[in-house]
């Protein structure tokens, strides 16, 4: 689910683009974007391709059944076609047509901003800031409508 949509409601074109980028990199993966296995605070897909990626080592995360029936150049596009599309800011990723042109062009594609929604079940832990204290505790105050 696209970052705006998820914290303000707002949906546009750009959050199909989004969701398209989830899909491509669960394809390449061979895994889901969230994994109930691990723990809440882990890295969700998107947050282990960004750092694999910015590692270097992007290859990485291919499904290994498919062992060498890929192009290698070709999986490493993809994989940053899916991270531009996955950008926390709407207004830098890609629109779907240009997506699909990227797809079939050898163009230069720009290098991607960090993504949003780096870990599991937390949305406080967007690339926008936030998160829990040290030692996990919050306050809740409850009162009455």
């Amino acid at each position: 689910m696209a970052p705006e949509y998820a914290m303000d409601g707002r949906y546009s074109t750009k959050s199909d683009v989004f969701s398209f980028g989830v899909l491509l990199l669960e394809i390449i993966a061979g895994k889901r974007n969230t994994d109930s296995e691990r723990g809440r605070s882990s890295r969700n897909l998107i947050g282990h391709v960004w750092i694999v990626w910015t590692e270097g080592r992007a290859l990485d995360i291919v499904d290994s059944t498919l062992g060498e029936s890929y192009s290698p150049a070709f999986v490493l596009r993809c994989i940053q076609i899916g991270l531009l599309c996955v950008q926390e800011n709407a207004a830098n990723r890609p629109s779907l047509s240009e997506v699909v042109f990227m797809l079939g062009n050898e163009t230069s594609l720009s290098r991607p901003n960090k993504p949003a929604f780096l870990l599991n079940g937390d949305l406080a832990e967007s690339s926008s800031g936030g998160g829990s204290s040290i030692n996990e505790v919050t306050a809740t105050t409850v009162s009455a409508r």
